[in-house]
């Protein structure tokens, strides 16, 4: 996760965190040792088969994966391709928008209109649109997979003394997502 993010955790909550960034292989086993992994991109995404395995058995396991477009694609690539990924993974229908009134938007700060907008939604889905919902994979009655076209990593990869550049501080969402993948207060 970007360091203000970290940061964050640090400033607003008392959980206990490890500081360094941790990069994982999605081929990896040590990937079972993490609750909550981070995927952005702006690329082609097209798993190996072990990748495509342990992503999935994560999810089963009780692993959450927030997954965020970066938009600098052409014509969506990106999701498009993360897209297909899920539906070969969990099924056609399995990636599905949730509803802004979500525990997710109110685990910690209170989100009553949904998911905050970001500076950098540029092209969405590779729909030219700036949508007000998040996707998600629902997996026994829990979130494992959050994906979004809303850029939020560019939006919180500012050097973390200049987070607050705006009238709210842009990195209250990305709290809200570790505390509810952490299931602290949702």
């Amino acid at each position: 996760m970007p360091s203000n993010i970290l940061n964050s955790l640090l400033e607003y909550t008392t959980i206990p965190l490890d500081e360094e960034e941790k990069v994982i292989e999605l081929g990896s086993r040590e990937l079972f040792k993490y609750p909550f992994c981070y995927l952005s991109g702006h690329k082609l995404v097209q798993f190996t088969q072990q990748e495509a395995v342990n992503f999935k058995t994560y999810v089963y396991n009780g692993g959450f994966v927030f997954v965020d477009d970066c938009n600098h694609d052409i014509d969506g690539l990106f999701a498009r391709s993360f897209e297909t990924q899920m539906s070969n993974l969990f099924g056609a229908t399995a990636l599905k928008k949730i509803p802004n009134n979500h525990g997710i938007y109110n685990s910690f700060f209170k989100f009553e209109k949904g998911p905050p907008t970001t500076s950098f939604e540029l092209n969405g889905w590779g729909d030219d649109l700036v949508h007000d919902y998040l996707k998600a994979i629902t997996v026994n009655n829990r979130i494992g997979v959050l994906y979004s076209n809303k850029d939020y990593g560019c939006e919180w990869d500012y050097d973390f003394r200049n987070k607050r550049f705006l009238a709210e501080d842009n990195t209250k969402f990305g709290v809200n997502i570790i505390l509810y993948a952490m299931g602290v207060n949702s």
